[in-house]
This record gives structure tokens, sequence and C-alpha cells, in this order.
């Protein structure tokens, strides 16, 4: 067989390979349009009742369109504000279901509240407070130890810290009894006792105040390391 004539049959083989594959996308593409043209084609609804294949309303007046970019009311609040309601309502919750619910006393109601409240922070309002914020990382600021992993250690320094937060929280207790009694003018006849409101606020003071330390040190820190970057 002359080459002329292998070159034919192969470019012959190609063709009808190649006519067969195009019959082929022809009959998927007339299935896939549904032999119908664009514009009689149904559009696709936005209606959260056909999303969600709920019955339709009878008046439909009030009836919302879903938006997949519309942005919630949430995401509008401030970072600070999110953090600080945050830290307040589990300070006064862990107040009022181990300090107020166990009848404990004195030091060892200081010991256990602090460690329960320790593990709460660490296992519920730090990544709590990582799922919320965004690439700015804007939640740091109010996490003692804000590392972008888990760190098994910081679960250990978080019961101790919080431990030492109560006994902090303790004597403010303590300066606000004197205070009011030296206001009064009575001898400790006057006293605040403990309760989730108050102690919500005051742990929070206190941690933020700390907080704060540790933010005032790395931002330090940070602007020394950027200063001889740029002297150099």
């Amino acid at each position: 067989m002359s080459k002329k004539k292998k070159k034919n049959d192969k470019e012959s083989t190609i063709e009808n390979y190649y006519d067969l594959k195009v019959d082929k996308v022809d009959e998927l593409v007339a299935a896939l349009k549904g032999d119908k043209p664009s514009e009689e084609r149904e559009q696709i609804s936005m209606k959260i009742s056909d999303c969600t294949g709920e019955e339709e309303k009878k008046s439909k007046k009030h009836e919302k369109e879903f938006d997949p970019y519309k942005v919630d009311k949430l995401s509008r609040v401030p970072a600070w504000l999110k953090a600080i309601f945050i830290k307040f309502w589990f300070a006064g919750a862990v107040c009022y279901f181990i300090m107020m619910g166990t009848g404990l006393q004195d030091f060892d109601a200081i010991i256990v509240t602090g460690v329960v409240l320790g593990v709460i922070v660490d296992v519920l309002v730090n990544p709590c407070f990582g799922y919320m914020q965004s690439d700015r990382r804007e939640f740091d600021k109010y996490i003692m130890l804000p590392f972008p992993f888990k760190k098994y250690w910081t679960f250990f320094v978080n019961i101790i810290y919080y431990v030492a937060i109560l006994f902090l929280v303790n004597y403010c207790y303590l300066g606000i009894n004197l205070m009011c009694n030296a206001i009064a003018g009575t001898e400790m006849n006057y006293y605040v006792g403990v309760e989730p409101l108050l102690f919500g606020v005051l742990t929070t003071i206190v941690d933020m105040f700390f907080i704060g330390i540790k933010d005032l040190i790395v931002y330090l820190v940070k602007r020394k390391k950027r200063d001889k970057s740029e002297n150099v």
C-alpha cells in the first residue's frame, strides 16, 4: 500500500471519527436546551418559598426574595461590642450556674468558678471569636492568647489566668463594699452580694484590663520591629 493511500485512509478515518462525536454533542446540547429558545426557558426564581419548597403565602405583599450577597444585621455590629457582650454573658452564666448554683463559698467558690470559666473561654469563647473574625483578625485584641491554630497548653494557661482574674474580682467586691460603707459612714454593714450582672461586668473589666496590657506590649514590639526594618 502506498504512502498516499495510507494518508487518505487516515484522513478519512479521522473525519468519520469527528463526524460521530459532533452528532453526539448536538444531541446532548439539544437535550440540555430542551429544544426551547433561550427566551422561552423558565427563569430561575429567587423567591424563598420557591427555593425552600414551602407553600406560597396568601399575601405576597411581604414575601421576601433570597439574596445570597445580602449582608446580615449581625455583621454590622462592631467587633468590640460583640466581644465585650460575649465575655460578659459567659461570665454571668458561669456565676449563675457555678458560683450561685453550687452554693460554694469563699476560696472554694473562687477556685472552682475560675477553673470552669477558663475552660469555657478556651473551649467556647475563643473558638467563637475565631469563627466570627475575618482575615483582619479583629478579635485578636480581645483574646489573651490569640493563636491562629489550636495549642493544647493554652487550655491550662487559661485556667490559671481566670482563677487569678477571679481573685481580683473578689477584691473588687471588697473594694466596692468598703467604698459604699465609707460613703454611708458605717462599719461594713453594707454588703454587695454576688450576682450574674455585676459579676459579669467586673470580670469583663478586669479581663480586658490585662488583655489591654498584652495588646499594648504586642503593639510596641511590632512597632519596634517595623522601625528596625525601615532603618535597615
